[in-house]
């Protein structure tokens, strides 16, 4: 069952991550549930009433997904099948949307330039937001405790983890916070948490220099 809270009475709705810029980049969700093709198979079988496939046997665990487990939607056979051939087309077609260009004089080149140098440097950002893709190659997933958050989201998964989430495009998604949750309004607090729990002592400068920078992918 969802929960509408977080353990610190805070809202538990999860952002929808962007569905731009992802060619190259392993696992689509915020939590690290599953790719591109593992959602568009879901999303066929959930809006289009059992006309597709879908099969996840970690969904058949009644402990930690009753609904599932009791309907049976974990493992769903569609007959006649409508939506499985369709899957690889549109999985084409969403690899090859580009992330949007921030717009002129959205923000401060200069700044940007050194942001990025902290980026790849002090910052140590580039550490798990490799260029290009600005996420990691590979399994892309961490524990709540090498980030620094509660696990409330990432328990809602089989992964138990949380997922290095692409920054291409981040100028366009800044309302409604950061984070699967949002609970971080600004880029200025999502760099200050990493600030704080690594320990990376930048200024109040370096932060502003490193926003530029994020907000000028």
């Amino acid at each position: 069952m969802e929960k509408a809270l977080r353990p610190d009475g805070k809202r538990a709705c999860t952002l929808i991550p962007p569905a731009f810029g992802l060619a190259g980049v392993n696992l689509h969700t915020w939590t690290g549930f599953g790719s591109v093709p593992y959602w568009n198979a879901y999303v066929g079988v959930t809006q289009m009433h059992g006309s597709g496939t879908f099969f996840d046997a970690r969904l058949s665990d009644p402990t930690q997904y009753p609904l599932a487990a009791k309907d049976g939607s974990y493992n769903t056979r569609g007959v006649p099948d409508l939506v499985t051939s369709k899957l690889p087309a549109l999985h084409f077609y969403q690899l090859a949307i580009p992330a949007p260009k921030p717009p002129a004089g959205s923000f401060d080149e200069d700044a940007a330039a050194r942001g990025k140098e902290i980026f790849n440097g002090q910052g140590k950002c580039s550490t798990c937001r490799i260029p290009p893709l600005y996420t990691e190659p590979g399994n892309n997933v961490h524990a709540p405790s090498e980030i620094g958050v509660d696990s409330f989201q990432a328990d809602r998964p089989p992964t138990h983890m949380y997922r290095t989430s692409p920054l291409k495009g981040l100028w366009g998604h800044t309302n409604g916070g950061f984070y699967h949750d949002g609970r971080f309004a600004t880029l200025n607090d999502v760099i200050q948490h990493y600030n704080s729990f690594l320990g990376l002592g930048l200024t109040d400068q370096q932060v502003h220099d490193l926003v530029e920078y994020l907000k000028s992918l």
